[in-house]
């Protein structure tokens, strides 16, 4: 039984960490998307996702530069996204290889 109680510990710490490298990507997505479409800097929201996307996807901060810096800074963010997604499910993926296997009845 106790085995069964650290397979749901490690199951939940597992989407746990898939859910807040997800929501960490969607707000870089969508400040990708509030750049594209030239969004007013000021706004709250605007400045929220700006703000992650500096703590979160500081790593590809101006990784490619092109003629036109909008689309250069959704490319880099876009990438960022990409990379947190990624990187959840691999880390969702061993922590649920490392739940100790459930003993069998003998």
């Amino acid at each position: 039984m106790a085995s069964s109680g650290a397979a749901r510990v490690f199951s939940l710490v597992a989407t746990i960490v898939r859910v807040v490298c997800s929501v960490i990507a969607a707000l870089i997505v969508v400040y990708a998307v509030f750049v594209l479409f030239e969004a007013n800097p000021a706004n709250v929201l605007v400045e929220f996702t700006a703000e992650a996307r500096r703590t979160f996807g500081w790593f590809t901060e101006n990784l490619f530069t092109m003629d036109d810096p909008k689309i250069a800074e959704a490319i880099n963010a876009g990438l960022a996204a990409l990379i947190w997604v990624v990187a959840g499910n691999l880390l969702s993926k061993l922590i649920l290889r490392l739940t100790p296997a459930s003993k069998a009845k003998t």
